[in-house]
């Protein structure tokens, strides 16, 4: 699936539910589907800057793919981290670099958050990306 296939998909997800109660409850369902992440992958460097609550992001090469694990100790945060994940792991690190993440202003994601969870969106947004350029840049060695 394509990233804009896939921000479709979450984007159609989003758009069965009336009002953002149901929004943040699907957040939460998301949460519950993240992958476990391995608690030796818990160190503060793995620790996103800027959020709020604590938020952990592992990468690693599995071929020429990106593939992300995250955990949160808050649970909409790890919602958020949840759906990011959807959309970027399990790329190539120039797309996810290149990635325009239209999909959080369609479904109305920043303008409903409080502003210290929409500073931690784009935190995590940064993060990711970062981890995209450096494993680009090793790849180019």
């Amino acid at each position: 699936m394509t990233l804009d296939e896939k921000q479709q998909e979450i984007i159609e997800e989003f758009s069965m539910f009336d009002d953002w109660m149901d929004k943040y409850n699907y957040l939460i369902e998301l949460s519950h589907d993240l992958p476990e992440m391995d608690p030796q992958n818990k160190t503060q460097d793995n620790l996103i800057e800027g959020c709020q609550s604590k938020v952990w992001l592992h990468a690693e090469m599995q071929g020429d793919k990106l593939v992300f694990n995250a955990d949160s100790d808050a649970i909409i945060t790890k919602g958020i981290i949840a759906l990011l994940i959807q959309v970027l792991s399990g790329r190539k690190p120039s797309e996810i670099k290149e990635a325009n993440l239209y999909f959080i202003d369609e479904i109305g994601l920043k303008e409903n958050l409080s502003p210290t969870r929409s500073n931690g969106l784009v935190a995590m947004i940064n993060k990711i990306k970062a981890y995209a350029v450096a494993y680009e840049q090793q790849g180019n060695h």
